[in-house]
C-alpha cells in the first residue's frame, strides 16, 4: 500500500537488507518498507490493527508482525501504545524495528520468535505483574502447510500454517492476553471454524466475526475475528465493511479506514 500524505521522516538505508521497496501506509501517514519479492504487505494487517479495540497507554502483542504494519498503524491511531512484535524471519524482524525507529514509535518493539515459542525478554516489556498484555493480535499464516509451497522461504513463512495446526498457537495468545483483554485475528473466511474452535479451547468467549465484504453481493474472504478472554457474552455476528463500490474504488468507509487512520466504530 502507498500513497501520499503529510511529511514522514526518511527510513535509514538498511545495509544488510538491501532488496526492499520505499512505502508508505494510511495515505502517507506511516513511511514503510518492505522486501521488494516474496510476501508482500495487504490491506489485512490494516484493516486488523483499526479492529483492535486499544486504549491510550495499553500494551499490544502481535504474533507475526513482519516489518511492522499492524502495530504502525495501530500506533498511527494511538500514539501513546506500547507494542511488541513477534517475527520469526530475522532480517525482517530487523526490517521491523528500522520502520519502528523510521516513524519515530519509541515504544514498539520487535523480537525473534515463533509461536508457541516466546523469547525471553517478553514477560518484561508487558503492562501488568503477572506480565501479560491488554490486547493480541495476528494476521496468521492460515494456507495448509501440506498445500502447493511457494519456492519462496519468506512467502512460505507468511502464508503456510504448521504442521501441527493453529490450537497450540491460538492458546499461547490467550495465554499471554491479560483476563478479559482481547485477542484480534484477521483471517481467511475459510478458517473461522478452525480459529473458533481455537479460541474456545484457549478460554475465551464473547466472539465478534466481522466480514469484509469485497463488493456488495459478493461473498467474504477475508474476516476479522476478536475474542475476550474469559468472556461469557454470546457470539455476535456484524454487518461488516464492504470494501470496494461497483467501480473498483474504496468505499468512504473503507477509506476512512485504510487511508485516513480511523478505527472501527466501538463493538
Amino acid at each position: 500500500m502507498s500513497g501520499g500524505g503529510q511529511t514522514v521522516n526518511p527510513i535509514t538505508p538498511i545495509q544488510t537488507c538491501p532488496n526492499v521497496t520505499d512505502g508508505t501506509l494510511l495515505g502517507g501517514r506511516v513511511v514503510y518498507r518492505q522486501f521488494a519479492l516474496g510476501y508482500r504487505t495487504g490491506l489485512e494487517p490494516v484493516l486488523m490493527a483499526a479492529f483492535v479495540p486499544a486504549r491510550a497507554g495499553e500494551h499490544v502483542l502481535e504474533a507475526g508482525c513482519g516489518a511492522g504494519a499492524g502495530l504502525l498503524c495501530l500506533h498511527a491511531r494511538i500514539p501513546d501504545l506500547h507494542g511488541v512484535g513477534l517475527e520469526y524471519d530475522e532480517a525482517t524482524m530487523q526490517l521491523a524495528t528500522d520502520n519502528f525507529r523510521a516513524n519515530n514509535a519509541e515504544h514498539l518493539h520487535a523480537r525473534r520468535a515463533r509461536l508457541p515459542r516466546t523469547p525471553q525478554d517478553l514477560r518484561a516489556l508487558a503492562p501488568s505483574p503477572n506480565g501479560r498484555f491488554h490486547h493480541t493480535m495476528a494476521n496468521p499464516p492460515w494456507h495448509r502447510h501440506d498445500a502447493s509451497l511457494s519456492p519462496d522461504a519468506r512467502r512460505r513463512l507468511a502464508l503456510f500454517a504448521p504442521p501441527d495446526g493453529w490450537q497450540n498457537w491460538i492458546g499461547t495468545l490467550a495465554q499471554w492476553t491479560l483476563p478479559g483483554g482481547t485477542i484480534n485475528l484477521a483471517l481467511p473466511a475459510a478458517a473461522v471454524d478452525e480459529a473458533c474452535i481455537a479460541l474456545r479451547a484457549a478460554g475465551c468467549g464473547s466472539l465478534i466475526l466481522l466480514p469484509l465484504w469485497p463488493k456488495v453481493g459478493r461473498s467474504a474472504k477475508i474476516v476479522l475475528l476478536r475474542a475476550t478472554l474469559g468472556g461469557r457474552a454470546a457470539f455476535r455476528l456484524e454487518p461488516g465493511l464492504i470494501l470496494h463500490n461497483p467501480d473498483g474504488q474504496f468505499t468512504s468507509a473503507a477509506q476512512a479506514i485504510l487511508r485516513e487512520g480511523h478505527g472501527f466504530p466501538p463493538l
